[in-house]
């Protein structure tokens, strides 16, 4: 009997440090996505921080919609709301408030998270139509680009000397947990 025992204590024991060694990697990795969590926040704010008010900017409160995004071929149409901390982009897509305002020459960069109103942004090609209005005027962009870059690329921030809209997700689409790279779509001013 008790040699029938053992082949269970040894099973119990080994059943024990898998619970164990699987308790340990979710605990790890509980721990990285709170890292993860704390940088992306950081970096969050940096980039919401407001700009210097000059003619190209407007000075608007975080959190304020400034106008909507409209994407024909989607059959969607989203609020655009100034800034792009967790809270703004639960309530539609954000405006990087750094980047200039939507109409105006120069880089305006409008983000979304992938799993909501950005999550068919990858069917988009060139020469689809997107609309923006906001308080200056309707503004069309016809889709000029799509690329994936990876999540510290700053490139897609920087200055144009055209009037261009960048919009900027997360990639892959189905990706679980923190994605590594960006889908980001250039379109260029039409009117």
């Amino acid at each position: 009997m008790k040699n029938a025992r053992k082949p269970i204590l040894v099973l119990a024991i080994l059943a024990l440090t898998a619970g164990g060694v699987s308790t340990g990697v979710a605990l790890v990795q509980i721990h990285r996505m709170n890292n993860f969590k704390s940088s992306l926040a950081l970096e969050t704010i940096k980039l919401s921080k407001p700009p210097v008010v000059n003619a190209l900017y407007s000075p608007i409160k975080l959190g304020e919609v400034i106008g909507i995004i409209s994407i024909p071929k989607l059959a969607e149409v989203y609020p655009i709301v100034q800034g792009t901390d967790e809270k703004d982009l639960k309530e539609g897509v954000g405006h990087y408030v750094n980047s200039v305002m939507p109409g105006v020459k120069d880089n305006s960069v409008l983000s979304g998270h992938r799993d909501s109103v950005f999550s068919k942004l990858g069917r988009l090609v060139k020469g689809d139509l997107i609309i923006v209005k906001t308080s200056s005027g309707t503004f069309k962009y016809s889709v000029t680009r799509m690329r994936i870059v990876l999540a510290n690329d700053r490139t897609v921030i920087v200055p144009t000397p055209t009037a261009t809209l960048t919009l900027s997700t997360c990639y892959p689409f189905q990706f679980i947990g923190p994605a590594p790279k960006r889908y980001i779509v250039s379109a260029r001013l039409l009117s």
